[in-house]
């Protein structure tokens, strides 16, 4: 029997190692992606999710499949279950950015920043302030100086830990008593606030068409920018508050992506944000403003916003 020389079987072995990789990120992906969410399905950012998901498939030639994911601070169950998934581009999510910038430094997680990449934000979810139409404020700066004035405390209807947190620091800033009520998102916001049961709350864009139908008021802007179909109403900050409600909505990664793989979504992605019926469909549809795409601007968002709130977390 002929022998097979032992240097030639070494050196079949390591070739065979080094192509594997190769060979494996340049089919990426040959088997479908998994999509993870953080919301329950129908909620606005599934609704995003899966536009990005179809519009993915579409540029990759893979299915990419949404998995719903809901819970913890901001998304953080879902976001414990991607930091711990291969980093192969198999597994992607899609979440609030809070998720990763705000959660870690408030709550125990078992990830931080450094465990993902980011690639991309993908929409600004507009949010605000509420009230009933008929109290006497116009801002909530006048709100806070009214119930100073007359020794009230106000009740505000809160829906997660973020804009809690910035409220009671802006109500303790005021010398203004807040009493909190949890809700169960928007619309139970809405039922509150116009129910007399809440003096104030914070809902996302569901507020849009109740202001414009004058069942409600908005006192403030709680993102960082003015919102897009109410340019008039201003900011926490322009209000005098260092404050703002995280609501950018971002894709993810593990970290550690092959650079052939990156390589691969990032083409992809730049094809999502040439697309105008995608674009269209946030704004219009899910009434999102635009943001900058691309993994350089999302990293240098996620950094700020985490270093911003780890000297909160730590006054």
């Amino acid at each position: 029997m002929r022998r097979f020389p032992a240097f030639r079987l070494c050196a079949a072995v390591l070739l065979s190692l080094c192509c594997a990789p190769l060979v494996h990120a340049g089919t990426y992906p040959d088997h479908p992606i998994k999509m993870l969410t953080m919301t329950k399905p129908g909620a606005q950012i599934d609704l995003l999710t899966r536009a990005v998901a179809e519009k993915l498939k579409a540029s990759l030639g893979q299915p990419v499949l949404v998995s719903n994911v809901p819970g913890g601070s901001h998304g953080s169950v879902m976001a414990t279950e991607l930091a711990s998934s291969p980093a192969d581009g198999y597994t992607l999510g899609v979440s609030a950015t809070a998720a990763f910038t705000y959660s870690p430094h408030f709550v125990r997680t078992k990830y931080g920043l450094g465990d993902f990449q980011f690639l991309t934000l993908l929409g600004l979810n507009q949010s605000g302030i509420i009230c009933l139409p008929d109290r006497p404020w116009k801002t909530l700066k006048e709100a806070f100086t009214w119930a100073k004035k007359e020794g009230k405390g106000l009740t505000y209807m809160f829906q997660g830990s973020d804009d809690r947190d910035a409220m009671k620091r802006i109500a303790e800033r005021e010398g203004v008593k807040l009493s909190l009520m949890p809700s169960s998102g928007g619309p139970s916001v809405i039922s509150a606030v116009m129910g007399g049961h809440a003096d104030l709350g914070h809902t996302g864009a569901i507020l849009f068409d109740y202001v414009q139908s004058g069942k409600i008021r908005c006192l403030a802007a709680s993102t960082p920018v003015r919102l897009a179909e109410l340019p008039d109403i201003p900011t926490l900050r322009e209000q005098g508050w260092d404050e703002s409600i995280e609501m950018y909505v971002v894709l993810a990664a593990p970290k550690g992506l092959p650079d052939e793989v990156l390589q691969r979504l990032e083409a992809a992605l730049d094809d999502l944000k040439r697309d105008k019926a995608f674009s269209g469909f946030a704004v219009e549809k899910l009434r999102m403003r635009p943001v900058e795409f691309g993994m350089a601007h999302a990293a240098q968002y996620m950094e700020e916003a985490s270093k911003r709130y780890a000297a909160q977390a730590a006054r």
